[in-house]
């Protein structure tokens, strides 16, 4: 029988401006851009999406977090593409013995409408997983205005993640 793992990973980033701030950064989810929404605050493009799913990664397989991995005292991840950081954790995720299984992500968001970016952020995570696309969820949901996700002012992401160990 093969080894089964699972982990959970949150990570959650507040907007860096307001609506109609054109020279804000621009909203990144699972690598998808998101039009007409302001950009979130962090150390590397702060997609929330993609920094749950590694840490979920990272937790199944014992490696310890996104924070140690790629963390904020390290000047060569400022402003990183946050899916290539997910890549690097598939990577070690594999040289540690496993393989994704599935992910199941839940993005938490008052604002901006997300639904119709679903597919192409579900398509990304695959890629980057070397899963098919079948094996990815992606939902969204809001908090109906409570905290500090309700008032607007960021968001938050979710995931489970299964890890199944390759025998070699």
């Amino acid at each position: 029988m093969s080894t089964i793992r699972v982990g959970a990973g949150l990570d959650v980033h507040p907007f860096t401006a307001t609506d109609g701030d054109a020279s804000a950064a621009p909203l990144v989810l699972c690598g998808v851009h998101v039009p007409d929404a302001p950009g979130l605050d962090g150390h590397s493009d702060a997609d929330v999406g993609a920094h749950a799913v590694a840490d979920a990664l990272l937790g199944a397989a014992a490696l310890g977090d996104l924070g140690s991995r790629f963390g904020v005292d390290r000047p060569e991840t400022a402003g990183a593409d946050s899916m290539e950081l997910l890549r690097a954790v598939v990577t070690d995720v594999a040289a540690a013995g496993f393989e994704v299984g599935n992910v199941d992500l839940t993005i938490v968001a008052q604002r901006p409408r997300l639904a119709p970016h679903r597919e192409a952020m579900r398509a990304n995570l695959a890629a980057a997983l070397h899963l098919d696309v079948v094996a990815v969820s992606v939902k969204f949901t809001t908090t109906d205005r409570l905290g500090t996700i309700g008032r607007g002012e960021g968001i938050a992401g979710w995931c489970s993640a299964l890890l199944v160990g390759v025998r070699r």
